[in-house]
Parts: structure tokens; C-alpha cells; sequence
């Protein structure tokens, strides 16, 4: 082959040069793909304390990494020559639409994490049609959250509290805002043990120690900005009274029951949901009852550790509810292709906690934007590549289950379910 000089001209139609962006959150967050790269920026930039306060689970963990492991073993199953070529990913959920088939969790304490908090968050679900649910424990008020994201669809979450009448106003505060529909919360009769915070003695508001100072000598801006703005309190309650740690103790309620539901869905003028449901007979149950939906949830895995994998337990439910029921799912949800596994076995809808927070620890409410970003191009990727261009298309024929946990005696786990107590 004949070899010659290069030509600047030609050269340069070859390479072109990226501006360089001063923009440092902007080049930190461009660079975040998946939202493990989002876990990671968050790492480095959050106290320890707070860091794991959202990124750990109760005890071993177990529930946790088996819910994230059963995301991973699955296998897609794409149908080939089927053009896609545009994908349509908005859903109908709960009487409205959903640009996308996930909304955000309800997270406590958020504002701790970064603190543009809630205010974030659902500013960044109305700019991208999804709903936003606002928790008990949240840290931005039910008004000021109403105020942030006016347009879009508000969700909130509610623990019954053992002072009812707390939990009441709540419930008369949200509908006032024009929430659309209440979570009624059953997975949290007492707290869960979170061996992370313990051993890091988190508590609400920080407290300093010499570990504390030491670990946020890096992190000097997240200091700043704590120090800087409003105090840390569970803003829906600052006029309930009591401290946080009253507080919390009282959003704990082991009596809580079936009365306490048909109270609060006598209370409720919109759409009603029961998160934390765990086997198959309780959500038969409940939608026997007449509630809208269910949420099948183990919190997180930062309630019951070795509790069931909600995405395990999702095609048994939906062959006992059915398929027009609004079964919805959260708990380890970190890729787009979660999602679009659980539309295809018969979820009506999912959430996102976890990977919410490490966006917002990222970068404020541009890393919330990111997040969300992040997960509607892989739920595209994913929908393309199998030849689907709605999520209605979406069957379970798409995806087989590639369970590494089986129960040993299959009539022992039979067994099991049915002693589930009858309300």
C-alpha cells in the first residue's frame, strides 16, 4: 500500500474535538449511563451515614440483593423481523395517564440525602409525566410538594399512625392538594432492624461525632448546603408536635388493621392503593375488597429481612387477581429492562426509591432528570429490541424467570401461604 503525509483537511473531517463542558455537575451526570454510575457519583459525594441510611437494608440484606438477583436472571425472549420503530411507553394507571410505566416511591427523610429533596423530585416527575409519591415521613410539606409539581399527578403515601387523628388530617390535607391517589401503607408494624444505621449512629437530625467530622471533611458542600437551608424535620407533621424521635415511634403501629382501611377508604375521595403486600392470599383478598391497586413490596428490604421477592411473587398474584387488576411492584428496580420484565409478567405499573435517591445525591434535581432519563432509554432499548412498540404488546411469553431460590418442599411453601390470617 502506498503511503502519504495525512492531510490536515482530510484529518479533521475524521476527528471532531468535544467543547469541553465547566459545567461540573452537568459533566459528572452526562457521564452517568446506568444508574449504578449514579450510586457511585452519590457515594462519593454523601456522608457516609446518610449514604447508607438509603442504600442499606434491614439486617443481612438478603431481601434486597435477592430482589436486585432476580431482576438480573431473567432472559428475554425477542421477537425478530417485528419493526418497532416507534415505541410508545405511556400507560394508563389509577384513571390517568403515565408517560412512562413507573413513578417515584415515597422516600423518608429526603431532604437529608440532598436537600432539594422532594421539591426535586416531583419537579422532575411532572417535567416527565410520571407520578410522584410524597411520603408520611417526607420532608417537604403535602402543600409544597402540590406547589412544586402543580400540573402532574401527586401521590401520597400514609402510615397509620397510633394517634389517628394525625394520620386523618393527612389524609384531609393531601385530598385538599388534589392528590389523586393515597398508598395505605401494612408492611411496617414496628421498625425493621437497620444494622447500617446503627452502627454508623445515624439519627434524625445528624448528630457530630469525631467519625462524622472526619467523614465529611471531603464533602464539605453537602455540609454547606445543610447547614445552609431550612431545618431537617418530617415537614407534613411539624405541627403535630413531639420530636422525631416521638414521631417516629408513633408512625409505627403493630394494630393496625382491616378497620383502619375501610376508615381511611371512607375518608378518601380518590383512588385508593394498598402498598406492602406479600403473599397471595392478602392480595386477593384485598382486591376482593374493592381497593384500586395493590403494591406488591417488601419496603425495600429494610423491614423484614429473607422477606418474598415481589417480582417472584408477581406472576402468582396476577394468575389469582387477573390481569385487569392494578397490580403494581417496587423493591430492587435498577434498569429500565426491570420495568419493562415486570409489565410483561402482568404489573400495571412500577416504582423507584433507591434509584430516585441516587440521582437526587448526585446532582440535585438534575440528577432526578438523569434518573429518569436513564430508565426511559433503556425501557425503549429494551422494548425495541424485542419487537414491541406498545407496553400492551408486552406478554409474558417475553420473559422466563431463571430462579436461583426454589423452595425446597413445594407443598411446605403451599403450606405456608395458606395459614396467611384471614381479615
Amino acid at each position: 500500500m502506498k503511503r502519504q503525509l495525512p492531510n490536515p483537511a482530510e484529518l479533521f473531517e475524521l476527528m471532531r474535538f468535544k467543547k469541553p463542558d465547566l459545567n461540573a455537575r452537568r459533566r459528572r451526570l452526562d457521564a452517568a449511563l446506568t444508574t449504578y454510575d449514579l450510586l457511585r457519583i452519590a457515594k462519593r459525594r454523601t456522608p457516609k451515614a446518610a449514604f447508607d441510611y438509603t442504600d442499606g437494608a434491614a439486617e443481612g440484606e438478603l431481601s434486597l440483593d435477592r430482589a436486585r438477583r432476580g431482576f438480573e436472571d431473567i432472559e428475554f425472549h425477542p421477537d425478530i423481523l417485528k419493526p418497532a420503530e416507534h415505541v410508545d411507553t405511556s400507560t394508563e394507571i389509577l384513571g390517568g395517564r403515565s408517560a412512562m410505566p413507573f413513578g417515584i416511591a415515597p422516600t423518608g427523610f429526603t431532604r437529608l440525602m440532598q436537600t432539594e429533596g422532594e421539591i426535586a423530585g416531583a419537579g422532575a416527575a411532572g417535567a416527565a409525566g410520571i407520578p410522584f409519591t410524597l411520603s408520611t415521613l417526607g420532608t417537604t410539606s403535602i402543600e409544597d410538594v402540590r406547589a412544586a409539581n402543580p400540573h402532574g399527578r401527586n401521590w401520597f403515601q400514609l402510615y397509620v399512625m397510633r394517634e389517628r387523628e394525625i394520620s386523618y388530617g393527612l389524609v384531609e390535607r393531601a385530598a385538599a392538594a388534589g392528590f389523586d391517589t393515597l398508598m395505605f401503607t401494612v408492611d411496617t408494624p414496628i421498625a425493621g432492624a437497620r444494622l447500617r444505621d446503627k452502627r454508623n449512629g445515624f439519627s434524625i437530625p445528624p448528630q457530630l461525632s469525631l467519625g462524622t467530622i472526619v467523614n465529611a471533611i471531603p464533602r464539605p458542600w453537602w455540609w454547606i448546603d445543610f447547614l445552609t437551608t431550612p431545618k431537617l424535620e418530617f415537614a407534613s407533621l411539624s405541627s403535630t408536635g413531639g420530636t422525631v424521635g416521638d414521631l417516629l415511634n408513633a408512625a409505627m403501629d403493630p394494630t393496625i388493621s382491616y378497620e383502619d382501611l375501610e376508615v381511611i377508604r371512607e375518608m378518601w375521595p380518590g383512588r385508593l392503593v394498598v402498598k406492602g403486600v406479600q403473599n397471595v392470599p392478602d392480595a386477593v383478598r384485598l382486591i376482593e375488597r374493592g381497593v384500586d391497586g395493590i403494591v406488591l413490596s417488601n419496603h425495600g428490604g429494610r423491614q423484614l429481612d429473607r422477606a418474598p421477592v415481589p417480582f417472584h411473587l408477581l406472576p402468582q398474584v396476577v394468575r389469582e387477581v387477573g390481569r385487569d387488576a392494578a397490580v403494581m411492584i417496587d423493591t430492587g428496580i435498577m434498569n429500565g429492562a426491570d420495568i419493562v420484565a415486570s409489565v410483561a409478567l402482568g404489573a400495571k405499573f412500577t416504582l423507584v426509591g433507591r434509584a430516585y435517591l441516587y440521582g437526587l445525591m448526585a446532582g440535585g434535581r438534575a440528577g432526578v432528570d438523569r434518573m429518569i432519563a436513564i430508565l426511559r432509554s433503556e425501557i425503549e432499548r429494551t422494548m425495541a429490541l424485542l419487537g414491541v412498540s406498545s407496553l400492551e404488546e408486552l406478554e409474558p411469553r417475553h420473559v422466563t424467570q431463571l430462579r436461583r431460590l426454589v423452595p425446597v418442599s413445594p407443598e411446605g411453601a403451599r403450606a405456608g401461604a395458606e395459614r396467611s390470617p384471614r381479615g
